[in-house]
């Protein structure tokens, strides 16, 4: 969908006068921290697949184990590398990004819930 904005907004943002949100510094972390590992060795903006393994061994130890199915760097590769050129883009890793925040926000509700779990029970008796 950003594809529609064109080029000329994408500029705009990068000099607004106002100062960055909380969720917008975020954005930048992501852009940064990919653009850290990308340029490591081939292609500039895109992940070999060495690039990847050490992206998700420093930067997701913590929040990959949220994901229900455990599976392998090998598997996410393979998994995110849609157009299976062996590289994965800017779009193919924000997939497991976007993945991995899925599960951690649900992960922290299950949490939640098994703290509050007797409080819970009180409010979501339904009254007919």
């Amino acid at each position: 969908w950003w594809y529609f904005w064109g080029p000329s907004f994408l500029f705009q943002t990068s000099q607004s006068q106002a100062p960055l949100s909380e969720l917008e510094k975020a954005i930048d972390v992501i852009i940064d921290v990919f653009h850290q590992y990308s340029r490591r060795e081939g292609d500039r903006d895109t992940l070999t697949k060495a690039e990847l393994k050490l992206l998700i061994e420093k930067q997701m130890v913590n929040y990959l184990k949220h994901v229900k199915n455990q599976t392998t760097i090998d598997e996410i590769n393979k998994d995110l590398d849609i157009n299976k050129d062996a590289q994965i883009s800017f779009c193919e890793m924000m997939l497991l990004i976007t993945r991995v925040t899925i599960a951690t926000h649900d992960h922290l509700h299950e949490v939640e819930d098994q703290q509050h779990q007797h409080k819970h029970q009180h409010q979501h008796q339904h009254h007919h």
